[in-house]
């Protein structure tokens, strides 16, 4: 059973940086495509950013290119998010997110492991 732990999150002021972590365990990390999605309230899930298991490719959404970096280090079954530049629009819960494969994708449920979730809050 893989479990995805997320860590991080807070409260910052606009303009500062967070960076979230997930730590895998029960599987193995260095199969994963992982990724990140994030939903504020009352709105709906959206993709973020992810990095394939090879290391060869990330992807972010336009929402947060050249602010938010996704890294990992399979050596400690890891995944970050460093986020600069924090707007209060990126106010959510970041979910982490994992698949066996290759490849990612820009859907939620496209993904087989999901973290529970930790808040980001941001203010103005």
């Amino acid at each position: 059973q893989v479990q995805l732990v997320e860590s991080g999150g807070g409260l910052v002021q606009a303009g500062g940086s967070l960076r979230l972590s997930c730590t895998a365990s029960g599987g193995t990390f260095s199969s994963y495509t992982m990724g990140w999605f994030r939903q504020a309230s009352g709105k709906e899930r959206e993709f973020v950013a992810r990095i394939s298991r090879s290391f060869s490719s990330t992807y972010q959404s336009n929402s947060v290119k050249g602010r938010f970096t996704i890294s990992r280090d399979n050596a400690k079954n890891t995944v970050h998010l460093q986020m600069n530049s924090l707007k209060p629009e990126d106010t959510a819960v970041y979910y982490c997110v994992g698949k066996d494969s290759p490849f990612g994708g820009g859907s939620y449920g496209f993904y087989d492991y999901h973290g529970q979730g930790t808040q980001v809050t941001v203010s103005s």
